[in-house]
């Protein structure tokens, strides 16, 4: 496959996948004898792994760990599983970030009038001491 058909089949653009090489998350391809990147089966499996692995939040390092883990056969699934679980609870301290950040919010919005007026209790909320 050439790097047009990769990036079709795996949603990514070749400036994703070039970079990926670059930084080595992915293994070299071939080239061609005029030069041409050529990908295998092998390639599109670690492409995939990193397209899933980034959208569901890791890290390109983190998606490197993967790629190599894949590719261990010595690996433990629980190596695995402790990754995905410190990711879980970086992105639930998130969520209850962003929904501490929300309450606020909606507590502003709502003391506001919104007027013409200069009297803001978002303002006064913001430079109390």
């Amino acid at each position: 496959m050439n790097i047009g058909e990769i990036a079709q089949r795996t949603g990514l653009s070749s400036k994703s996948i070039r970079l990926y090489e670059e930084k080595g998350i992915i293994s070299t391809p071939h080239r061609s004898a005029a030069g041409y990147r050529q990908y295998s089966v092998q390639h599109l499996q670690e492409l995939n792994l990193v397209s899933r692995a980034k959208n569901a939040g890791f890290s390109l390092d983190e998606c490197k760990e993967f790629v190599q883990l894949a590719h261990n056969p010595e690996r433990k699934s629980s190596e695995v599983k402790a990754r995905a679980q410190e990711k879980l609870n970086e992105v639930q301290l998130k969520i209850r970030q962003l929904q501490d950040i929300e309450r606020q919010l909606k507590q502003w919005v709502s003391s506001c009038p919104g007027n013409a007026q200069s009297q803001c209790p978002i303002i006064d909320d913001l430079t109390k001491q």
